[in-house]
């Protein structure tokens, strides 16, 4: 009999013809040998798809498979982590190994081990029974077919598909782009196989080229001149961006930045820019990628409102499954969509992942284009692997990264920090074409620095800001937001992460309504608030902190301009807040700002201020690699010695271990039956 390499029962009982594992290997192989072109690795990918179930071909595992199929046995049973299953991926690494020798067998041994359980460490870790060398050293393949070994000796790959760096995270990232086409290519040939309807479930997103034509449609009814009150610069600064972003969208791929103050319509203009660029270079899909989840469905909704409703995918914890259609469930698993909208959390974590089901997408992270909104809120502790995976994805894996925000990081080297692991001095295109004429015609409001040391008392500030009719105050931390909260006039809105999403959905809008209709509104919220969140107050009170949320505080002031037709300006009061920042990079920014006033500055949302900010803040940070990321990637040659799975562990933007979810009555929740 030929070696099965899946069984599937149906739902009138019977079982099902077997997949074949020939079948399944080819199946498999040519799907990522498809997916690896992306990056110059198709026969890489090929020879992984081909021995990755090569452990099936054991007389042990057949017969384990055939008698369990008696019993309801489903494939995902076999996984690894099962106590007591048959493993068959281990002895496929060790065939790879002996077969292609060390490095090629050891790259793709990574792959093999953990196309189940996730990509292993290579040795210890938190379960060293898993890492990679326990497993090859106890696992046999005397009794894998000769035909097999035969014909996957054949397809050995010639060489790496550029000059490795042995320093750094090249061959860690490579590794773990070929594990994502194999997870992808293996998960569809088995959908294939048991579940076929779901393929056809996967089709019918519109291409790059229909988006961008249906985009430029829409944007001509959206950017017409709007009625009411509205300032004539801001009308043409937004303009004046949109038209620099698509004309930049014609140049070579690679790094882009794009600096635009708050309300200049960075986030449409962005997408013109990503459209543009991706159909001229065949890219495949844009990824945009926002810093909190209390905005994506903001920026989700208006790209739907140019897009399509059904053209964007959604992936962040926000979203209910009920919330999805199948497709775009479907579609969440791999991003094989053309315009993705997730979170910087999901999006850098998995880049630094092991496990399946987060690595399974990053195949499809390679020619396309990635958008980082609010850029500068990258975290710091992971600063220095980011960078260098940016770099990575940019010159290997035809990545085109637009970073955006009103307040520009410092990305790349500097000759002021000359330890700074940043980009090449350079590297980073700026797309607007006359920054400093653009802000100074997005000028709409006036900052007003504390002129004492001293800090202001609650029960002052509160009576400060009831006297006012429309005023949002925005505080470093829950419980100031609490306590200012606490003796603010009734009706006054409180806004913190400790909210549902829901929640804090429905007050914003709420709080938006009552601003368009001119009534009395006012906010204390904490810097939630503060990246993107699509406010307009006259005044808006924020408690000293760095520069960059001074300046997206600001960003919610006098948005639109509409005082500007009054000749005035919005109102933007810097307060020093009985309790200090909290601890690690947000108090350091804040000490960093102090510092920066101290020597005399004027303007804090002065565009050319955030480079001396930025260069300060990183320079006083801990660790731009807090968590040693790059040691424990960095693969020890001759055995390539990779800590995959104790990296992933240890890339947590929001490190959740101490932490348990709870459920929270909202709204009109009548609890669980």
């Amino acid at each position: 009999m030929d070696d099965i390499a899946h069984v599937h029962k149906l739902d009138d009982g019977q079982w099902d013809e077997p997949q074949l594992l020939n079948d399944h290997l080819r199946g498999t192989a040519e799907l990522a040998a498809l997916f690896a072109a992306d990056f110059n690795s198709r026969d890489w990918g090929y020879a992984l798809g081909m021995s990755h179930d090569s452990g099936k071909a054991r007389q042990i595992w057949q017969s384990y498979l055939q008698d369990k199929s008696g019993f309801g046995y489903d494939e995902e049973a076999s996984s690894e982590t099962v106590p007591g299953k048959v493993e068959h991926s281990g002895p496929g690494a060790r065939l790879a190994e002996e077969l292609f020798g060390k490095p090629v067998g050891r790259f793709l041994s990574y792959c093999i081990a953990g196309h189940h359980a996730g990509l292993p460490d290579w040795t210890g870790g938190t379960h060293p029974q898993s890492a990679l060398s326990f497993r090859l050293q106890n696992v046999s393949v005397k009794d894998v077919t000769g035909e097999l070994q035969s014909s996957l000796s054949k397809i050995c790959p010639k060489a790496p598909p550029w000059k490795f760096s042995p320093q750094g995270l090249d061959i860690p990232l490579w590794i773990r782009m070929l594990f994502s086409c194999l997870i992808d290519a293996d998960r569809l040939d088995t959908e294939r196989y048991m579940t076929p309807e779901k393929n056809k479930d996967r089709e019918g997103y519109s291409s790059i080229a229909q988006l961008h034509k249906k985009f430029n449609a829409n944007m001509l009814i959206k950017t017409q001149r709007p009625q009411g009150l509205f300032d004539e610069n801001v009308y043409q600064a937004r303009q004046q961006v949109l038209a620099d972003c698509r004309e930049a969208a014609e140049r070579e791929p690679g790094l882009f930045s794009l600096t635009v103050p708050a309300g200049g319509g960075k986030t449409l203009s962005s997408m013109a820019f990503a459209l543009k660029h991706a159909e001229l270079y065949g890219k495949k899909r844009i990824i945009y990628v926002i810093p909190y989840t209390s905005i994506i469905e903001q920026n989700a909704q208006v790209f739907r409102e140019v897009l399509g409703d059904d053209e964007i995918v959604e992936h962040h914890s926000n979203l209910d499954d009920e919330d999805k259609s199948e497709r775009s469930r479907l579609a969440a698993e791999n991003w094989d969509a053309p315009i993705i909208v997730t979170t910087s959390v999901q999006f850098f974590e998995s880049l630094f992942a092991a496990k399946t089901s987060r690595c399974r997408k990053l195949h499809n992270i390679a020619n396309s284009v990635v958008i980082l909104d609010e850029a500068q809120l990258v975290p710091t502790d992971f600063l220095e692997p980011i960078l260098e995976t940016m770099r990575l994805l940019t010159e290997h894996y035809r990545v085109s990264f637009v970073i955006c925000t009103a307040t520009q990081p410092v990305f790349e080297k500097q000759k002021e920090f000359p330890h700074f692991p940043g980009l090449s001095e350079g590297s980073v295109k700026e797309i607007i074409q006359d920054v400093s004429g653009l802000y100074k015609n997005l000028e709409r409001v006036k900052v007003e620095l504390p002129n004492t040391q001293e800090s202001v008392e609650w029960e002052d500030l509160a009576g400060e800001l009831s006297k006012l009719d429309q005023v949002l105050c925005v505080v470093s931390d829950r419980r100031s937001c609490r306590e200012l909260h606490s003796l603010m006039p009734k009706g006054t809105y409180h806004l913190s992460a400790l909210m549902c999403a829901q929640h804090r959905t429905d007050i914003i809008t709420e709080i938006k309504s009552k601003l368009g209709k001119g009534e009395n509104v006012r906010v204390i919220s904490t810097q939630l608030v503060e990246a993107g969140v699509d406010m307009d107050f006259p005044v808006v009170y924020r408690a000293l902190a760095g520069l960059d949320s001074i300046a997206q505080a600001a960003g919610r002031c006098n948005r639109e301009g509409k005082l500007n037709t009054e000749g005035k300006l919005g109102r933007v009061v810097i307060f020093r807040s009985p309790r200090r920042a909290p601890t690690d990079m947000l108090r350091k920014a804040s000490e960093t700002t102090e510092g920066i006033i101290a020597r005399g500055l004027k303007d804090p949302i002065d565009r050319t201020v955030f480079v001396p900010y930025f260069s300060e803040l990183y320079w006083k940070a801990n660790s731009l690699d807090s968590k040693d990321i790059m040691k424990q990637l960095k693969p020890e040659f001759p055995e390539c010695r990779i800590q995959f799975r104790s990296a992933a562990e240890a890339f947590r933007i929001i490190d959740d271990k101490n932490q348990r979810s709870i459920m929270v009555p909202y709204g009109n929740f009548k609890g669980i039956r």
